[in-house]
């Protein structure tokens, strides 16, 4: 076999692997996976919860301190894309599906299920949000921001391959070339296919969904065969394009939307109290951040924790590597400091805001208005949840349908970067990843899809995704000292350079 694409062929065999587990162990492959998450959630829930919030701790440590001046890559670089550009990119290669699917469904079901006190109250309603942003805020941006800037610097500044694997070589140095780094991005291809697997089967059934509220269309198999059949096409046909290209351009388009419809919700619906909604919900984050972060139930069962934050605390670790890989290869240029207030703290905000215009507005109509028919539909259906908001608003059927195409750009803008990155570390880190290995993985992805839902095993990759975020927490500790240790060498490096250049203007002034 070709050493240079083991990676390639060796992940590639596995994920087909995958899909026959899906297609002729459905169940078994299901039951495994959800074994391993309860597993997880019962012995180790308290491991993933204090890592998550190492990783923001390292974060803010390294963008605040000596090291926040260090740029990555060569000193002269600057960044490539503008920084609304960047931002856009950041949003739609990440959690862009998931804030449009879970905007009014998540908020709604803590509201009518808190963790704690009585349901469908004020109290509740106070918790939904505190918990939203605590899912939502910055843990879930530092996972992404640590694998992210510690690429970066090593792939920039170091000169090192675009894969994960070179981010521990001050620990193993050239081993990062063997047996050792194949191995490591072996695992992260394979939580990446995984991850957005899922994440596209998830967008299909909210399309479907929207298209039988407009039109009536059944929610079939065959459906959502067609969506995933036509996506695939575009977002095969948009990365092959380049970053320069269609990707830039859709996120662009893509925040234009999400505004756009952002906008319609605030402007037409409860206004003053989305204000205040937003406020109150970032003052009981900003208070309680501490104490909701290190939550772990120990005197009850858990289970609200282990179903809502532990899910989420593991698949932000689960969904690092893609992306963290895709922020990396378009942040050259920008130093750390200006890195992590861009990548954790600005697309906080911007999440933030969208759950208290669309989840707090839905819940101000419940608590306040008496419509508790929403309630009822979020219970019963969460992917149609938006679709069902929308019908208290005029034009209903142009939101619905704007809804659709956000979900669908950001179907394809998700794609587009897991394929890019794909692409990437199956051909050893390089930065320009041939055409035809992106088309095997976009093929992949939608094949890795398409079995799921047909065999109804969608649920059970997902679980399989969240149990993957044991081993790569474990790497992304790993992670953070060997990314301080590069870093300490580099200020090292760069001190004397600093020494020589200022003695002779010493020298002068005296």
């Amino acid at each position: 076999m070709n050493s240079k694409k083991t990676v390639f062929y060796t992940s590639l065999a596995i994920s087909l692997g995958l899909i026959s587990l899906g297609v002729f162990m459905p169940n078994k492959l299901q039951s495994f996976s959800d074994s391993s998450l309860h597993f997880i959630y019962d012995n180790l829930g308290w491991f993933i919860l204090v890592s998550v919030f190492i990783f923001f701790a390292f974060c803010m440590f390294i963008g605040l301190s000596k090291f926040g001046h260090i740029r990555l890559g060569d000193d002269s670089d600057r960044p490539e894309f503008k920084t609304a550009t960047w931002i856009s990119m950041l949003f739609s290669a990440s959690i862009g599906i998931s804030l449009v699917f879970w905007g009014v469904a998540e908020p709604v079901s803590y509201y009518i299920d808190p963790p704690f006190g009585t349901p469908s109250s004020e109290e509740s309603a106070k918790l939904a949000m505190q918990f939203v942003y605590l899912h939502w805020g910055v843990s879930a941006w530092a996972c992404y921001a640590l694998v992210g800037v510690s690429l970066a610097f090593f792939q920039f500044r170091k000169k090192l391959p675009a894969s994960l694997s070179s981010v521990f070589y001050p620990l193993v140095g050239d081993k990062i070339r063997g047996p050792f780094g194949k191995a490591i991005d072996v695992i992260v291809i394979l939580s990446i296919v995984i991850g957005i697997a899922t994440s596209l089967g998830f967008g299909t059934l909210q399309v479907n969904s929207g298209i039988n509220v407009l039109w009536g269309l059944p929610i079939t198999i065959n459906t959502q065969v067609i969506i995933i059949g036509i996506v695939t096409c575009i977002y095969i046909a948009s990365t092959v394009s380049g970053l320069q290209g269609a990707m830039k351009h859709l996120s662009n388009l893509n925040m234009g939307l999400a505004f756009a419809l952002l906008a319609f919700v605030l402007l037409f619906g409860p206004t003053q109290a989305v204000f205040k909604i937003f406020f109150q919900g970032v003052g009981d984050y900003v208070q309680n951040f501490i104490s909701l972060s290190f939550r772990t139930e120990p005197y009850n069962d858990g289970s609200w924790i282990a179903s809502w934050t532990l899910f989420y605390f593991g698949w932000w670790i689960a969904w690092a590597p893609l992306v963290g890989s895709f922020v990396a290869r378009i942040s050259k240029g920008r130093t750390i400091k200006e890195f992590m207030l861009g990548a954790v703290f600005i697309p906080v905000i911007g999440s933030f805001f969208w759950f208290a215009v669309m989840g707090g507005s839905a819940i101000h109509f419940i608590q306040n208005m008496g419509e508790t028919a929403l309630a009822t539909a979020v219970s019963t259906d969460v992917t149609s949840a938006l679709f069902r908001f929308f019908e208290y608003f005029p034009m209903t059927s142009f939101l619905s349908i704007l809804a659709m195409v956000l979900v669908l750009i950001f179907f394809i803008t998700s794609a587009n970067s897991a394929v890019f990155v794909l692409g990437m570390i199956s051909e050893n880190g390089n930065p320009h990843p041939s055409h035809v290995t992106k088309i095997i993985w976009g093929m992949v992805v939608a094949g890795i899809s398409i079995v799921l839902i047909m065999t109804g095993g969608l649920a059970g990759l997902q679980s399989a995704l969240v149990a993957t975020s044991l081993p790569l927490a474990i790497l992304m500790l790993i992670m953070c000292y060997s990314t301080y240790k590069g870093l300490k060498q580099e200020l090292l490096l760069t001190k004397p350079e600093r020494g020589e250049e200022e003695r002779p203007l010493r020298r002068k002034v005296n």
